[in-house]
């Protein structure tokens, strides 16, 4: 048990310094490139690794790769040594290879995920930024599957603090360009500027993975190449993983949509274009990665076992619980994003090459993006219903519905509104989507288990929703008073909404709550108030 509480100690203190550190990085990055051209130029040429290594890699790695080199050490005479270095080396060998294709089709991967003509100078310094960029893709890979080695072997500490290191030397970077670089405007950027924002993004990647490379030969693994791929099992790896990476696909298809009608929009109206939907939708997942993340990893497990003993009134007691714990968060959350996002945003975004009007226009986004909240966090705790059965096929379907509904409205939206409002419309979009995609996944989850408590979950959310009215009411009075007897959203008026309408707010919601009796805020207050009494 003391293992284990170690364990997660050192996993819940990396993940939230990691996301910290994320968060600095992308308030670095709008101070120093800004949201306009250069900006979506950056953020179209970051996001194609990911959503390659996403097709290649990270989607079966954690739930093929991990359980397959767990078999491996369990049942191979060498306790999985061979197989390890058998993976590695495949893993290696074809990500250098992805890699060298990649920086060659840097012109038709950029043409593929925007909206950009080829000669344009925002399509080309995308092209010069993806050549810099993509050599991570080898790095990001193997350092990937050494984390996966080091998890086997119940070793949590690098793979969770690696991306801290990450994300500190791509700050310094930023830092960097901040002072010597030529700012944001992309008709005088230089080669050396893109070669400093480039390389150095590259460089965080690739400091990420010697330290876990060093970890893994600090735990006892040897690296011996092995190219008898015929004992390398990829076969089974394959169809073990085939809906995996079929849900990635799908989900990567319509990130290619949403990139390329935001960087349609972006031609038109700067600034409102790529960046301010990728900087907002990174603070819209924040409060799901502190709160559902977390409800979630304990949530799984206990499901799982539930499952595998035929107690399904325990799986829907264990649902119920999590959605009514986490949403007693998120209700409030997402009404004072709905009511504060530019006041969030000016704080942390309007600053140097990022003027305050880009920041107010990332900070609407991330208002309607409020809206999505909610459902998102019961869509992502309903898929974890099927993934107790070990269904990993239906998830893949509702997951290809949600894409499509998602996909319909994202293009009817863009032809509807006008440019200045597009990437708002993909917010929507994406929020109407989830919407629709939680009841069907209910719909389809209730079956199964016979019954989710759908009234008794409806009426929590009900009062949650009642208990968060004054907080947003209280809000909204702080914006109109304040930008009304101040004039506009600067930093310091932003503080005082946010202190205001954000810190007592909250306070607020858990008073109101307490007293309407809702039991998941009761446990919060109760907690709270047992630390602040010892």
């Amino acid at each position: 048990m003391s293992r284990m509480l170690r364990a997660s100690a050192i996993m819940a203190a990396g993940t939230m310094v990691s996301r910290v550190t994320g968060f600095v990085r992308t308030m670095v990055l709008a101070y120093a490139i800004g949201t306009a051209a250069l900006g979506d130029a950056y953020n179209a040429a970051y996001a194609i690794p990911y959503s390659i290594l996403d097709l290649l890699l990270l989607g079966v790695l954690s739930s093929v790769v991990v359980p397959m080199i767990v078999r491996a050490q369990q049942h191979d005479e060498d306790g999985g040594r061979a197989y390890e270095q058998r993976l590695l080396t495949i893993a290696t060998v074809a990500l250098v290879g992805v890699a060298v294709l990649s920086v060659l089709a840097a012109p038709l991967l950029i043409d593929l995920y925007t909206d950009w003509d080829a000669g344009s100078r925002k399509f080309e310094v995308a092209v010069m930024l993806a050549r810099f960029i993509l050599p991570q893709l080898a790095f990001f890979g193997v350092g990937a599957v050494a984390g996966a080695i080091l998890n086997t072997r119940d070793r949590y500490g690098a793979p969770m603090w690696a991306p801290v290191l990450n994300n500190v030397v791509v700050i310094l970077v930023f830092v960097l360009y901040a002072v010597v670089g030529t700012g944001r405007d992309i008709e005088s950027v230089t080669t050396f500027d893109l070669a400093l924002l480039g390389v150095g993004t590259t460089a965080g990647i690739v400091a990420q993975a010697a330290v876990l490379i060093v970890a893994l030969r600090r735990a006892g693994f040897a690296f011996v190449p092995r190219f008898d791929l015929r004992n390398a099992r990829l076969g089974e790896m394959g169809k073990a993983g085939v809906w995996t990476i079929g849900y990635v696909v799908v989900t990567q298809l319509g990130f290619m949509l949403t990139v390329n009608l935001a960087s349609s929009a972006g031609n038109v109206v700067a600034g409102h274009g790529i960046s301010p939907y990728t900087l907002a939708f990174q603070l819209f997942q924040l409060p799901y990665g502190v709160i559902g993340v977390s409800v979630i990893t304990a949530m799984l497990p206990r499901m799982s076992r539930a499952v595998s003993e035929g107690r399904f009134e325990d799986v829907r007691a264990e649902f119920g619980s999590s959605v009514r714990l986490v949403c007693s968060l998120m209700v409030p959350v997402s009404l004072l994003l709905m009511v504060l996002g530019p006041a969030i945003t000016v704080p942390i975004y309007g600053h140097g090459a990022n003027t305050i009007p880009d920041a107010v226009y990332i900070g609407n986004v991330l208002q309607v993006y409020g809206l999505a909240l909610v459902p998102f966090a019961i869509f992502q705790l309903l898929l974890r219903v099927f993934y107790s059965f070990g269904d990993t096929r239906t998830p893949v379907y509702i997951g290809a519905g949600t894409t499509a509904v998602n996909a319909l409205f994202m293009v009817l939206l863009y032809l509807v509104l006008p440019p200045a409002y597009a990437v708002m419309g993909l917010a929507l979009a994406y929020a109407i989507a989830y919407g629709l995609g939680a009841v069907l996944a209910w719909w389809l989850a209730s079956r199964r288990v016979g019954g989710l408590g759908g009234w008794a979950v409806g009426m929590s959310l009900t009062r949650m929703y009642l208990a968060g009215l004054p907080t947003a009411v209280l809000a909204l009075a702080a914006v109109w008073v304040v930008t009304g007897v101040f004039g506009g959203l600067d930093f310091l008026n932003s503080v005082i909404v946010l202190a205001i309408g954000g810190g007592l707010g909250m306070v607020l919601y858990l008073g109101v709550a307490h007293r309407m009796r809702i039991p998941e805020v009761n446990s919060i207050v109760g907690m709270v108030a047992r630390r602040v009494g010892r």
